[in-house]
């Protein structure tokens, strides 16, 4: 029987802006006045660089990034460099604003629930089950869940830029069923990457797959979950 959940952060429980979104708001606050046939441009070149923290992936990574983009979420310094390295990538005419695109990202405006987080958070609070978010991220999200009302629904955030692991590593897993007092095999893992989050099932944990789609085009992914309780 389950005891705890596990939950990843981005594509699960929120998702950020679009490529289109983020460059807008960034723009907009900068007062930088671009054309709709550059700004579309701009945006093109954003995503093939994967560019966004939690957006497309890169379409390809330059040799010299590898070693740095397989390690970006131990560490913020690390995650910034990987990230405004890609920026840079990108060519944008305006090399002042990578500082600003990077920051955007991770702005709790930047960030939406999806339709049923909040719910599923909290029936599992009602049925007294305990949370954690466990995140490959560069970046404290906590102050994301405070904006959104969230905060008060998760017992413990178990992050791989404080932790210095990520997943699909068995050891940030196993931090979240410590940090709830539960064995592994009394946790749910719910995420939807199958390589990273699949990875708490070498501790014996059960795992739910969700979706990683846009806020409005994904029904009721977490609905399963309370399912899946019994």
């Amino acid at each position: 029987m389950v005891k705890g959940v596990m939950f990843d952060f981005s594509g699960t429980l929120l998702r950020c802006e679009s490529v289109e979104e983020w460059l807008g708001a960034v723009l907009a606050e900068a007062e930088v006045p671009v054309d709709g046939a550059e700004f579309a441009d701009w945006v093109r070149r954003l995503t093939e660089c994967g560019a966004l923290p939690g957006g497309p992936s890169p379409q390809r990574i330059s040799p010299g990034l590898e070693g740095l983009w397989h390690e970006r979420d131990l560490s913020p310094d690390q995650h910034r460099a990987a990230y405004s390295t890609l920026i840079e990538e990108a060519g944008l005419p305006r090399a002042e604003l990578t500082q600003a695109l990077y920051d955007r990202h991770k702005a709790p405006a930047a960030w939406r629930p999806y339709p049923d987080t909040g719910a599923t958070l909290r029936a599992l609070r009602r049925r007294g089950i305990p949370v954690a978010v466990v995140s490959n991220i560069g970046w404290d999200l906590r102050p994301v869940f405070r904006a959104h009302d969230l905060d008060g629904l998760v017992d413990a955030y178990v992050l791989s830029c404080e932790l210095g692991t990520q997943k699909p590593d068995p050891a940030i897993f196993r931090a979240a069923c410590d940090a709830l007092g539960l064995s592994p095999s009394d946790v749910l893992m719910v995420g939807d990457n199958r390589v990273a989050d699949g990875g708490a099932e070498a501790l014996g944990c059960p795992v739910h797959f969700v979706d990683h789609l846009p806020v409005g085009r994904r029904p009721a992914g977490l609905t399963p979950v309370l399912d899946l309780l019994g």
